[in-house]
């Protein structure tokens, strides 16, 4: 999360839970095979038919988005899917609002098989004053729209948001799938006491009207279609979009423009046959494309009946689901919280996880929640992984150290919508969040999370930052030592050590978003040997081959503004690892005395909101 306003950066969400809702659960739409009124996909699941009036559709959208619209840090996890057709009309649009772990999906085979006629928008959160002041979108997270079409129809709305279909979000937020048509989208909400700033986000295979990204502070854009775009503060990306800004005036203004994605893999999708079975569509990898993988017939990949998953439920045992996977069956986790005890252990080549509303796993007894084996082709999506009270040494691991190596650069294990949380909703601890030691794997959208901020544990008062830094502890976000590792939108923020460390030959990322911890009690707490602090990219001493396009570190040390961090990246210096549009930047505490490996100016407290940027590092 990045702060504009060091007081609204520590305001917590409401601590009471929000209630289920019943016409989400229980309503008269079909759950699971579509028709046939079974709970195949759980209780949290809502498939919608375009045959249901508009009026009931609204309801129960609106219900839930009353819940969820401030339960930050609650439980409860939803979806909406949506099979083929039309909903709304001129006279009564659709007009859904999303809230924390909602995800909204169609289930055609192409987005265009799911028309709303109306708008889905997410708009700032108020945070004070009963929810009429400090109205901002930078707590915005974990909500997910895919696999549909946007007729814009902003009918029955006031001037100011008739002007656009309004998407206000930060971190852990994806768009996915879209064809949005009939008006603009802005990615801040300029009208709930705006512009404010926001700082998210993700959007891949979409096809896009003109987009104001207005006050959004770094956003990846990949493999899409834009009619234009406008607007920028720190770091912009696109990578294989057409229509995409030119960046050859870096950085004023700072766009960082790829003409094509060096490798990618669209996220596995629900959808509905013709004959109403559901099925999993598995994208292919692909590498150097540009555009959607729809425009011309259905994504290339292979098709999986929902037969051959195990559709999970909180309630089922590790033991359950890791007999499944031992089975060959693919794992479907169903919407909901998942206590993990022992590991869910994934060991067979081309194994699909999907989850479904943000189901997460939080780790038990110090419990590495989620196990991939060193095999290829293995895909996890749409997953949040949670540190327990006990700490785990890493909470997300692909491969083992010195492995047997069986990667296939072809067919990477591909990691797509994959969140991390240490602390929050209670106290967590883990040692490492994501280690990757396989080689040929593929992160596509991850948000690496140590929480600044949360319900339990991040005691108020003189003492709470020190606290916080002392209970919720997570060292790295991300250590990366396999080979010919690629990230694609890699958000890592807050941890007491290296937020990210790429020890592996030939990695790339397209997107990098750091901000270094808030809470280090003194300088001596924040210091790595003789240096002080620690850089918030490293790329390990001996790698000799690396590339990263489009990076931002962050500082604000609210806990003790006299703070120093040398570097905001370190990277060994030879010919093979390149930078290309770094920057920092001073949210009013704390101080980066440079960029990268001594170079640059100081991101201090004379240049808040400044970015101290590096165009190509080292200089060509």
């Amino acid at each position: 999360m990045t702060v504009t306003n060091p007081t609204a950066s520590v305001a917590g969400p409401p601590t009471t839970s929000a209630t289920p809702v019943g016409a989400a659960a229980t309503g008269p739409t079909a759950l699971g095979a579509p028709g046939r009124g079974t709970s195949t996909l759980g209780p949290n699941v809502t498939v919608f038919d375009p045959s249901m009036p508009v009026g009931q559709i609204q309801a129960a959208l609106d219900a839930t988005h009353a819940t969820q619209v401030d339960n930050e840090m609650g439980t409860n996890r939803y979806a909406f899917l949506f099979r083929p057709g039309t909903y709304g009309t001129a006279e009564q649009p659709l007009q859904i609002k999303v809230g924390y772990y909602t995800e909204i999906a169609g289930l055609g085979a192409s987005p265009t098989d799911v028309v709303i006629n109306g708008k889905v928008e997410v708009y700032n959160r108020c945070l004070t004053e009963g929810g009429t002041a400090n109205c901002l979108a930078l707590v915005n997270f974990w909500r997910t729209l895919s696999n549909l079409s946007i007729n814009i129809d902003a009918s029955g709305q006031d001037d100011c948001r008739a002007s656009a279909n309004f998407w206000a979000v930060s971190q852990a937020v994806s768009l996915r799938r879209l064809n949005i048509t009939g008006g603009g989208l802005s990615l801040m909400d300029y009208c709930t006491a705006g512009p404010q700033y926001a700082s998210g986000g993700f959007i891949a295979d979409s096809r896009l009207p003109s987009v104001t990204n207005g006050s959004q502070q770094q956003w990846l854009t990949r493999n899409s279609e834009v009619a234009g775009w406008s607007n920028a503060v720190w770091n912009q990306v696109f990578a294989g979009v057409v229509g995409a800004p030119d960046d050859a005036a870096f950085p004023d203004p700072p766009y960082t423009t790829l003409d094509t994605t060096p490798l990618s893999r669209e996220k596995p999708y629900l959808f509905v046959d013709p004959k109403g079975h559901y099925q999993v569509r598995v994208p292919v990898a692909r590498r150097n494309t540009s555009g959607v993988s729809w425009g011309t017939g259905l994504t290339p990949g292979r098709t999986l009946p929902l037969s051959a998953f195990h559709v999970a439920t909180p309630s089922d045992s590790v033991r359950t689901i890791n007999a499944q996977l031992a089975r060959g069956k693919h794992l479907l986790l169903t919407p909901g919280v998942y206590d993990i005890a022992h590991s869910i252990e994934v060991r067979r080549p081309d194994t699909v996880v999907l989850g479904l509303g943000h189901a997460t796993l939080t780790a038990v007894d110090g419990a590495i929640p989620l196990d991939v084996a060193d095999v290829p082709g293995v895909v996890v999506a749409g997953v949040t992984v949670d540190a327990g009270l006990r700490e785990s040494p890493v909470l997300l691991r692909v491969g083992r150290k010195h492995g047997p190596g069986r990667s296939v650069p072809g067919n990477p294990t591909t990691l797509s919508d994959v969140y991390f949380r240490i602390g929050g909703p209670h106290v967590g601890k883990t040692h490492i969040a994501l280690e990757v030691n396989s080689d040929n794997v593929l992160i596509d959208h991850a948000w690496v999370w140590r929480g600044d901020h949360g319900v339990e544990g991040f005691t108020e008062g003189v003492n709470g930052d020190t606290d916080r830094w002392r209970t919720n502890t997570g060292r790295y976000g991300a250590v990366i030592n396999g080979d010919r590792v690629t990230a694609t939108g890699l958000f890592v923020e807050h941890f007491q050590r290296y937020n990210t460390v790429w020890n592996g030959e030939h990695g790339t990322t397209v997107l990098y978003q750091n901000e270094l911890p808030y809470d280090p009690p003194t300088q001596a707490d924040w210091m790595n040997g003789d240096v002080e602090g620690y850089a918030g990219y490293k790329v390990g001493d001996r790698v000799r081959h690396h590339t990263l396009y489009g990076g931002g570190v962050y500082v604000f040390n609210q806990n003790n503004p006299s703070i120093h961090t040398e570097n905001g990246f370190e990277v060994p210096v030879t010919p093979g690892v390149r930078l290309y549009h770094v920057m920092t930047v001073n949210l009013s505490a704390g101080t980066i005395d440079h960029v990268v490996n001594g170079l640059g100016d100081p991101a201090d407290t004379t240049r808040t909101g400044a970015p101290v940027y590096v165009t190509e590092y080292p200089a060509p």
